[in-house]
This record gives structure tokens, C-alpha cells and sequence, in this order.
């Protein structure tokens, strides 16, 4: 005869399935007390709600302790009841904390404590023979349960009211740093609005950095609070209060992680755009290879090099009209003269100091000078034309390094 089926015994679905039926209505008379009880002991041991001169925030102390226990009870009653509203308004408190400016540390706290109250006081009542033995497993279970399902939507709440926050802020500093920058430049007082919504003190001075930035493994760079940055543009913008302060160098230098960079000349807060402009030359520079790409260069260390590759036509332009003479000789005496001219002009016209730096004999000096005195004729000895010739002359130095460099 073929054996029957074992029927499966249906499991209660959680445990405040498993609570006996109407414990709810045995336990409602003591939630009173049990109440006053949890809000003295709030009170008592944790410092953010002992306000007792403050009877408004007490009062909402007490509801929300009647609220949770009310809610817990409604749970035992109903155990199929939907979460979702109860769930909400925990997420709504949540939120509220973290608009307040408050840790959730505190209300975290508040609600283990009332958990642990409300368990005390319920082992009392069973030790009283006011309630039986066999409840208190199930009844633990779904307190705790309660709590951790309040603690969770709590902290959702929360977290999502942080995080929407600090998404706005972060756009208002974004368009703090775009104002900043901005050409023409933007009033005084819109600065001065939108920095004290952004909560960015305003400085004395700025400048700013122009950064080589490209999306890397570790994520966007994190940067002190008190600058302004945007890593979504090319060059990526890094704005510097005050940037004389004390630490700022140290600063700047933890937000760059080494990366190539440029800072521009301080300037008054409304002058950020100048700033930028010099960075990103500079920056450009840097990444020719006529600046060095070691540290972080500083625009005001470079400025004779800024001026004079800042226009490439315009070089290009000066070197026809001013070198054209040289074009005449084969290209490695060519180099070899213009290298002579250059030290000739900065030696003040000294054959012996231009030797020395050249590392050659003097003779060879006077003999190369006799061939530019042959190519240039009177422009070598008019001053306009020699310091033309000398700007030209060192913006091709310049040149020649970069590639150089590029080459190696």
C-alpha cells in the first residue's frame, strides 16, 4: 500500500505571525507606562533630548515614543498590515534630523534604549504572572525586529536627505566657481549671495589652477572644503582663497596628487577669469614641454615665458622680419650663429663673456660675429632691431627646448 503524503506544516510567516492571538490586548493597558518610562530614560541618558525647560521638544520626544509603541502594537494586532505608511514616516524623520543638522547617532540611541525599556518592562509583567513565559521569544523577536525595520528607514531617510543636500550644494559651488571665473565679470554682491548659500567664505584674494585631468581609476580627486572645484571641464578648474595663507601650497599640492598643473597670478575676487586665462597659457606650456612638469608651475615664476610665446604668429612674425638674414647659411652653422647672437645680445656686446658661456675660444667668437656683421648689416647695431632680435631669438630657445624635450 504506497505511503500518504506528508502534509507540510505551514511555518508562521515572521514573528509577529507567531506572537499568540490578542497579546496585543493584554500588553495595551501597560504601554502607558511603559511610554513614560522610555521617555524618562531618553531624558535621562542621552544629552541631545535633555531639554527640559523646552516643553515643545519634549512634547515631540513623547509623541515620537507613543508613536513607535502605538505602531508596534498596531503590528502585533495586524501582522499582514502594510509596513510602506509606518516605514514612510521614519524616512520622513530621518530627513528631518539630517535637515536639522543633527547626527542620527542620537536617534539611533533613542531607539535601542526604548527597545531595551520596553523588553525590561515586559519580563516584569511575565515574572508577575501578568503575561505567560512562552510569549517572551516571539515577543523579543519581533521587537527587535521592529526596532532594526525603524533603525533602516530611519537611516534611508536620512541619507537621502544628506545626499540631495549635498548635491545642492555642490551645484551652488559649481556655479560659485563659473561666476568666479566668469568674463565680464560678475558684481560683487551676486558673488557675495551666491558664496553665502554655497557656504564659501569670501576671500581677500584668489587664484586659480588649471589642471591636466583625466578620468582615472581612483575617481575625482577630493579637495578641501574651502576650494572650489570642477573636474567635469578640460582643463579641470581648482579655485585657491587667499592663496598666500598659511598651508595653502601643502593644500593644493594634496588636491593635485601630481598632476600637471598650472596656478595663475592672485588676483582680486573679481578678476578670476584673468587668472584662469594665465593658467590654462601656462598650462599649455607645460604640456609643450617649455615649462617644466615637475611641481605645480606658478604663472608669476614664468612671466617673460608667458609673454613671449603667448601668440605663436605673432613669434613666427618677428623671426621673418627680424632673422630672416640667417635663412642665407646652411642650417647647423645657422643654429650655431643664432646661438652666438643670443649671448652677444645678453653679454651686453662682450666677445670674452660670450667665450665663456659658450664654452668656445674667443676667436671664434669675433669670427661668427663678423658673418652676422655681414648678414644684418646696420640692424645689428640699432637697439630697436637688437631687442627684437634678442625676444625672438630666445622665444625660438624656447622652441627648440620643448622639442627637445619631446624628443627625449
Amino acid at each position: 500500500m504506497p505511503k500518504r503524503a506528508a502534509v507540510p506544516v505551514e511555518e508562521p510567516r515572521g514573528p509577529f505571525n507567531a506572537l499568540p492571538t490578542g497579546l496585543h490586548h493584554h500588553l495595551r493597558p501597560f504601554f502607558a507606562d511603559i511610554t513614560e518610562e522610555v521617555v524618562r530614560a531618553i531624558r535621562t541618558e542621552i544629552p541631545e533630548y535633555a531639554r527640559p525647560a523646552d516643553d515643545t521638544y519634549m512634547q515631540g520626544v513623547h509623541r515620537g515614543v507613543d508613536h513607535a509603541l502605538q505602531g508596534f502594537l498596531e503590528r502585533m494586532a495586524k501582522p499582514d498590515t502594510d509596513w510602506e505608511p509606518v516605514k514612510a514616516t521614519y524616512q520622513r524623520i530621518g530627513r528631518g534630523e539630517a535637515e536639522e543638522g543633527r547626527s542620527l547617532d542620537s536617534f539611533q540611541s533613542a531607539l535601542r534604549l526604548g527597545a531595551r525599556v520596553t523588553w525590561r518592562r515586559v519580563n516584569a509583567l511575565v515574572d508577575a504572572d501578568l503575561l505567560p513565559r512562552n510569549v517572551l521569544a516571539a515577543f523579543g523577536e519581533a521587537l527587535f525586529l521592529h526596532l532594526d525595520e525603524m533603525a533602516a528607514a530611519t537611516t534611508a531617510g536620512y541619507t537621502e536627505a544628506r545626499l540631495h543636500a549635498a548635491g545642492e550644494l555642490q551645484q551652488r559651488r559649481t556655479r560659485l566657481l563659473d561666476l568666479l571665473t566668469a568674463d565680464p565679470p560678475a558684481s560683487a554682491e551676486a558673488i557675495a549671495e551666491l558664496a553665502h548659500s554655497a557656504r564659501w567664505p569670501v576671500p581677500r584674494a584668489l587664484a586659480v589652477v588649471a589642471i591636466d585631468h583625466r578620468p582615472q581609476a581612483g575617481g575625482q580627486p577630493i579637495v578641501a572644503p574651502e576650494f572650489l572645484a570642477r573636474f567635469d571641464v578640460q582643463p579641470a578648474v581648482l579655485v585657491v582663497p587667499d592663496p598666500e595663507g598659511p598651508g595653502r601650497a601643502r593644500a593644493v599640492a594634496g588636491a593635485l596628487h601630481g598632476r600637471l598643473a598650472a596656478m595663475g597670478p592672485t588676483v582680486a575676487l573679481q578678476e578670476g577669469a584673468r587668472s584662469l586665462r594665465w593658467a590654462s597659457e601656462a598650462l599649455d606650456l607645460v604640456r609643450r614641454g617649455v615649462l617644466p612638469d615637475g611641481e605645480m608651475v606658478r604663472c608669476q615664476d614664468h612671466l617673460a615665458t608667458l609673454l613671449l610665446l603667448r601668440d605663436d604668429t605673432l613669434i613666427d612674425a618677428m623671426t621673418e622680419h627680424r632673422l630672416r638674414p640667417l635663412q642665407q647659411v646652411r642650417p647647423p652653422q645657422r643654429e650655431r650663429l643664432a646661438e652666438t647672437l643670443l649671448s652677444w645680445l645678453l653679454c651686453g656686446h662682450n666677445a670674452s663673456e660670450v667665450a665663456v658661456r659658450l664654452a668656445v675660444h674667443p676667436q671664434t667668437v669675433r669670427y661668427r660675429m663678423r658673418q652676422l656683421d655681414e648678414l644684418f648689416g646696420s640692424q645689428l647695431h640699432d637697439p630697436a632691431a637688437q631687442f627684437e632680435m634678442q625676444l625672438a631669438l630666445r622665444a625660438l630657445e624656447l622652441r627648440r627646448g620643448a622639442t627637445g624635450a619631446g624628443a627625449g
